[in-house]
Parts: structure tokens; C-alpha cells; sequence
């Protein structure tokens, strides 16, 4: 069977997507910070038949990273990797004038280093795959200049940056950045608490990931609208 690593994947579009690649088939490494909502979605999802390894932990700590990959080594390799988990910077988002740095620091630190950080790690094993695909999850705020989201938004241009550029470094790999679009989820929430307009649950837009990994297209940027509207 395949085999994904997930980061933030407890809840949101981390769950919905692991929830999917589950029904398919694949075994899955789970990473969140929620050690009891991490294992109560490990459990929900091993009810596919598959096998589920929850490891609890914070990506920027590189011994955290290091034991997902271990873990993905011991159930055979790594297949896919998705970059899930993501900080916001400030909560509720801020206007750059009163972003507290530390904030800003703490969303690189997240979206940006340790995204990168764990592909480190799990190259040796993406390239001994006959399909390794990294899936780095994005914004349209990484793309266009939205007031309040210059922190996030610029954690998130620069992901995509390193996943143009590791595209072209790793030309056997697929590695594509993502743009699901508008969620409900616990993130948007907490940036925008005000905002109550009713948006599209995460699973909505999972199927413009499978559509990924069934298609392999060439690595690039993509929005989860487009690939929907295509199907």
C-alpha cells in the first residue's frame, strides 16, 4: 500500500484528506499538537482496514520531524507528503503595522522551515518511491494582497517558493503547491472570528487532491477550484 505523511491532520483539511487516502487504501503517518484529538482521529480512520500511526508533536522540532519520518520507514517508505500544518502569526490576524514579530517568526517558523525541514527529511525515502509526490498546502493569500493577511500570506508565498523550486531540483518528484480555496475550518475561524458567512466544509475540495495524485500532473501551482472545475 501507499504510504502519506500528513502534518496537521487531526482536524480540517489534514483529517478530510487523510480520511480519503484511508478509504483508498493507504497507510498513513499522522502528525498534530492535540495528542487526544490526534488519537481519536487515528482510531476513526484505521477503521479502513489500514494502518495509522498517530505521532503527536510540533513540526519545528526537528526530533518530531525525524520520528515521523522513522515511522513512515517502519510501515515501508514514504509515497507522499503533505504539508498541512500552518500558523497563522496572529490570532486574529493583525494589519502589519501591529503584527507582533514574534507572531511573524513563529508562521515562518511553521508553514516555511519546517515544511521544508521534513521534506529534508523524507527525501531519501521520496526518491526510492516509484511515485513520490509532496504536496505543500497554500493560500490565495500567498498569491494576492489581502488587508490583515501580509504575515500568513507571505509564510505561504515563500512555501510556494520552495516548492517551485524543489520541483525543478527534484524532477522525478511531483511536488505541488496548493490553493483549496475558502474553508470551514478552525484556522480561518481563529484569523477572521468576525466572519460568519457560511464556507464549504474541507472534505469539498479533496477530491481536487486525489485528482493529483491520480492525474500526476507536472509540479507547479494549483488551485483546488480549477482542479474541481475540471473534473
Amino acid at each position: 500500500m501507499p504510504i502519506a505523511i500528513i502534518t496537521g491532520a487531526s482536524k480540517g483539511l489534514g483529517r478530510a484528506l487523510a480520511e480519503a487516502l484511508a478509504a483508498r487504501g493507504w497507510d498513513l503517518v499522522l502528525d498534530a499538537r492535540t495528542v487526544e484529538v490526534l488519537k481519536e482521529t487515528a482510531t476513526a480512520l484505521a477503521g479502513h482496514g489500514t494502518r495509522v500511526t498517530a505521532v503527536p508533536g510540533d513540526v519545528t522540532d526537528p526530533a518530531h520531524r525525524s520520528e515521523l519520518v522513522a515511522a513512515a520507514w517502519g510501515l515501508g517508505g514514504v509515497d507522499l507528503l503533505v504539508n498541512n500544518a500552518s500558523a497563522l502569526g496572529a490570532e486574529p490576524l493583525a494589519r502589519l503595522e501591529g503584527l507582533p514579530l514574534e507572531g511573524l517568526r513563529r508562521a515562518l517558523e511553521v508553514n516555511v522551515v519546517a515544511a521544508l525541514g521534513l521534506v529534508q527529511e523524507a527525501l531519501p525515502l521520496l526518491r526510492a518511491s516509484e511515485s513520490g509526490a509532496v504536496i505543500a498546502v497554500s493560500s490565495d493569500a500567498a498569491a494576492e494582497a489581502y488587508e490583515t493577511w501580509g504575515g500568513y500570506g507571505a509564510s505561504k508565498a515563500a512555501l510556494d517558493h520552495l516548492a517551485a523550486v524543489l520541483g525543478e531540483e527534484e524532477p522525478r518528484l511531483r511536488v505541488w503547491a496548493v490553493d483549496p480555496g475558502d474553508m470551514a475550518t478552525d484556522l480561518y475561524a481563529a484569523a477572521v472570528p468576525e466572519d460568519t458567512d457560511p464556507r464549504p466544509e474541507p472534505a469539498s475540495v479533496v477530491p481536487a487532491f486525489l485528482r493529483l495524485l491520480d492525474e500526476r500532473p507536472v509540479s507547479g501551482r494549483y488551485g483546488a477550484p480549477s482542479l474541481l472545475e475540471g473534473r
